[in-house]
């Protein structure tokens, strides 16, 4: 491999398509404490942890009383209702699994509470390859405060400058570039290249990077760029 030894991954977007159901999570909890929210307002938050959703939809802080319980039901919600129908991402274990086989270090960095994280991780069906799982737990603020990305390097044992992130959202590549490490974009999570600038490339997801790895950033022997590099499959 080149220059990148270690990539961290995001998971929900990037290796599970679980956005959309993220959405319906929050629509239905806040509905049940009196917040009329459509999806489409809640859709693009997606990414961001609770802590941040919560208070732009509701003004409520996720510390207070109300806020802990309505953040607690969408859990559940989620969990009981939506949680069954996430499918892995195309290409998501096999992309795992040849990095992994590539010496390739790999890390998780979601904003996903830890027994969360957990049974997703489980859905890719490749959830003994990661060095650290930093979840939501593991850090004070959530994506794109880049706390749970350093959580993630500090289990990888690596400078942040051979480290790749992979992400589905703008929050991602905010997060990877505060942490000074190199963000790798997907638009399996519904957003636009526009979105998602400061990638330094931008792939469809999981399968057709995995197509691509040997051209990709962590594929290539010496890795220079002047700009971002689009790939489709």
């Amino acid at each position: 491999m080149g220059t990148i030894r270690a990539v961290i991954f995001d998971v929900d977007g990037t290796l599970v398509d679980s956005n959309d159901q993220h959405a319906r999570a929050w629509v239905e909890a806040l509905a049940e404490y009196g917040y009329k929210v459509p999806v489409e307002q809640v859709r693009p938050l997606i990414g961001m942890g609770g802590d941040k959703v919560l208070p732009i939809l509701t003004g409520l802080s996720a510390d207070e009383p109300k806020g802990k319980k309505i953040a607690g039901r969408r859990d559940a919600i989620f969990a009981d209702k939506y949680l069954p129908q996430v499918r892995p991402l195309p290409g998501a274990r096999d992309l795992l699994l040849r990095l992994k086989g590539d010496g390739v270090k790999l890390a998780v960095a979601s904003s996903s509470a830890k027994d969360l994280l957990k049974r997703l991780l489980n859905i890719v069906g490749a959830p003994n390859v990661f060095e650290k799982a930093a979840s939501g737990d593991d850090a004070e603020d959530s994506k794109p405060d880049p706390d749970i990305v350093h959580a993630a390097l500090k289990g990888l044992a690596e400078p942040a400058d051979v480290v790749a992130m992979i992400g589905d959202t703008p929050y991602d590549v905010e997060a990877a570039r505060r942490a000074k490490v190199q963000p790798i974009a997907f638009r399996s999570g519904g957003w636009r290249d526009e979105d998602l600038k400061g990638a330094i490339e931008i792939h469809d997801g999981p399968l057709d990077l995995l197509k691509q790895l040997d051209e990709s950033a962590i594929g290539r022997a010496a890795f220079q760029t002047s700009g971002v590099r689009t790939a489709r499959g």
